[in-house]
């Protein structure tokens, strides 16, 4: 036997160590999914999962395009204390006839999806790292409004809470509570009836609220979805009137709210931030843009505020793929999303996206200084239409063309969830400031779609691609880095 047959080149030795290593420690890449209530989580993670396992439209997605990713599969979770993402569920409400919007998130739950790639880095190939592990997680939009607690005092909480209450917008939902906690003294001993009784009306006020507004913005989230906390004293408080340099007098009510606040942030905002979101490393904000324009000034005004403080939480900075398998945790890239880009022309979506971007500026800017890199689209995760051209008299108005879902209005007309209809939905200004700012009153209203129907894998093998909107350059964005 030749000595040469004895002995391995370092070539060969680094890539027998990288085989193991390989083995052992493939990356894991955690991708967060944020965006307030009714900003279509749900939906973008089953487009994004139906799409990158079943063989989508994907031309923007570089990998993909490439021919690069050889594989994607879903594949058990690795927490086993999270609920897993129901995504055969949804998919199974999409392919329904007629097909349904899948039901809102109530709970944090995750899934994997293992990608299998061919690599062009020369440190991916030389330690033989050919697969990824994509770790979706998804919670509810409430919830992350409590992030911004983890910074607040319970009176300055107070504060802030009652001057949002106190606006003329809310005199309808928020007047019963306020009725209520005027004829409190914050002094008084501490009784459990009082708590009860003003908690109950405070959690009233706050789903009236959300029930009557485009864009949701109050929390605490768990007032509106409990979960295993109901009933609990830990959601047992509410704002009080009270001075917020003054500290409670022992034994008072003050104090008993300021006491279950503080339990609060320490038993439920804290965990979730610590379970979470400090172990993401991608993150995207879905952003319900054009609801949050149909409310208003004062309703953008409110996003704004809310996107700020939960942006506040994040760890943004630069981070590698290679220090991940030790352990590092640094959300290095950040992508803010407009959502339901497909209920205006395509030719508003560059609009759309400097809204947006003027919208998260300072969230943005702080990410960015942090190392993060961000950046902005409009984008449809399921496109529920598409777009013509109707005459209009002696013009042509660029329109999209779907089916409104069951009891939906526009004008006079109400739908009966069977019929198409083409509507014209007007045009975003070019003047991003004067759009936020009011000056150039955005008055379109827009129907919820029914969504398309998810078909069947053919007798072919085939499986039928459903159409998004920049789907494929969200993905990119999100992880394409990781699988060149």
């Amino acid at each position: 036997m030749r000595a040469s047959d004895l002995s391995l080149t370092v070539t060969d030795t680094f890539t027998q160590a990288g085989q193991r290593i390989a083995g052992l420690f493939t990356p894991s890449l955690r991708l967060g999914v944020t965006g307030l209530a009714r900003s279509g989580k749900t939906v973008f993670i089953t487009a994004l999962i139906r799409n990158i396992t079943q063989g989508g439209r994907l031309p923007f997605f570089t990998p993909y395009a490439e021919g690069r990713l050889i594989s994607a599969d879903l594949e058990p979770q690795p927490d086993d204390d999270i609920p897993r993402f129901d995504y055969e569920r949804h998919v199974q409400a999409l392919a329904g006839d007629p097909p349904e919007w899948p039901e809102s998130t109530r709970r944090v739950s995750e899934v994997r999806v293992a990608l299998s790639f061919t690599s062009e880095h020369p440190l991916r190939q030389l330690l033989g790292v050919r697969r990824l592990n994509l770790d979706i997680v998804d919670y509810p939009g409430e919830w992350i409004l409590d992030l911004a607690m983890l910074g607040e005092s319970y009176a300055s909480w107070s504060r802030e809470a009652l001057d949002q209450a106190r606006r003329p917008s809310r005199n309808g939902t928020a007047a019963h509570w306020l009725q209520f906690i005027s004829e409190l003294d914050p002094f008084a001993a501490e009784d459990e009836r009082i708590a009860l009784e003003g908690a109950r009306r405070y959690t009233d006020y706050l789903r009236a609220t959300r029930d009557s507004s485009a864009v949701a913005t109050l929390g605490p989230g768990r007032f509106l979805m409990p979960g295993d906390l109901e009933g609990s004293p830990l959601l047992t408080f509410f704002p009080l009137d009270i001075d917020p340099d003054k500290a409670p007098v022992r034994g008072s009510l003050a104090a008993m709210m300021a006491r279950r606040y503080d339990s609060y942030v320490q038993h439920v905002v804290r965990p979730f931030f610590r379970d979470h979101f400090s172990r993401l490393d991608r993150q995207i904000v879905l952003v319900d843009v054009l609801g949050a324009l149909n409310g208003g000034a004062e309703t953008i005004g409110e996003l704004e505020r809310a996107l700020t403080a939960v942006l506040k939480a994040f760890r943004p900075g630069a981070a590698s793929w290679l220090e991940s398998l030790i352990g590092g945790r640094r959300i290095d890239r950040l992508l803010f999303a407009a959502t339901k880009a497909d209920h205006i022309h395509h030719t508003s979506h560059d609009r759309l996206e400097a809204i947006l971007r003027l919208l998260t500026q300072r969230a943005a800017e702080r990410a960015g200084d942090a190392g993060a890199e961000t950046h902005v689209m409009a984008l449809a995760a399921l496109r529920a239409t598409r777009e013509a051209q109707v005459r209009d008299g002696g013009a042509m108005l660029p329109c999209i063309v779907g089916v409104p879902l069951p009891g939906e209005k526009v004008g006079h007309e109400r739908f009966d969830g069977k019929r198409e209809a083409a509507i014209f939905p007007g045009d975003l200004a070019d003047d991003a400031a004067a759009v936020l700012s009011g000056a150039v009153p955005f008055t379109a209203t827009f129907p919820r779609f029914r969504p398309p129907r998810l078909m069947p894998v053919l007798p072919s093998g085939e499986v039928p691609s459903p159409p998004h909107i920049r789907l494929d350059r969200a993905l990119d964005f999100l992880i394409g880095d990781w699988l060149s």
